[in-house]
């Protein structure tokens, strides 16, 4: 995938240093990698010492890494900034990207709203990204809104976009097929191993797949 749309790998960071660090490795020897985003798990707070040891292991690939909604990622010697979806998501964005400054990467998840959506690409976002929060009961529906979402950003706008929250490897080919820029896969310190590099491989062989037929 050396052109065209690109995993974005969303890392939800539950276990311990050793484990985090095995799945990761793992990770990143099955398919190519753009980006990695690390948050912690629901109700958590950073490890420092265990973001550092990922951030490690992604950087020596090449990998720009994120910190989810930690203005402050420089400290941890992150290489930006992810702004989750929340009703105040501009807002959060425009302080994120006046704190991180112009040298870090600063995007943000505007949900379902065109509006939020061109408002943060505005505020100087370096991507926008479309997910599907964790709440909404209609999953398949709302997959369906996400893809106009990208077609429609794809087609008027130049702002890379992220697609986020994805479900399985064909609605990771769908999203590339309606113009997404990079495509999320979301992996848990809590999947084995095994899980993490099949979940990795599927979608990355989905994205190559649509990439041979343009």
């Amino acid at each position: 995938m050396s052109s065209g749309t690109k995993l974005y790998l969303d890392y939800v960071v539950t276990g311990p240093l050793a484990s985090s660090c095995a799945v990761l490795s793992a990770i990143l020897e099955t398919a190519p990698i753009a980006s990695l985003l690390i948050r912690p798990g629901s109700g958590q707070a950073y490890d420092a010492k265990t973001v550092r040891g990922l951030i490690d292991i992604a950087q020596k690939k090449g990998i720009a890494v994120l910190l989810n909604d930690m203005v402050q990622a420089r400290d941890l010697g992150a290489d930006g900034v992810h702004v989750s979806w929340a009703p105040d998501v501009v807002e959060r964005f425009k302080i994120a990207r006046q704190t991180a400054g112009g040298a870090m990467i600063v995007g943000a998840d505007a949900g379902r709203t065109r509006h939020d959506a061109m408002e943060i690409g505005e505020a100087d976002a370096d991507y926008v990204a479309f997910g599907i929060p964790a709440h909404v009961e209609d999953r398949g529906r709302a997959a369906e809104r996400q893809l106009g979402l990208v077609s429609w950003w794809s087609e008027v706008f130049e702002v890379p976009c992220v697609a986020l929250d994805v479900a399985d490897a064909d609605q990771a080919r769908n999203l590339a097929d309606a113009g997404a820029d990079f495509v999320g896969v979301t992996i848990t310190a809590e999947n084995s191993v095994s899980e993490a590099t099949a979940r990795v491989r599927a979608y990355s062989e989905a994205l190559s797949a649509h990439e041979d037929v343009k």
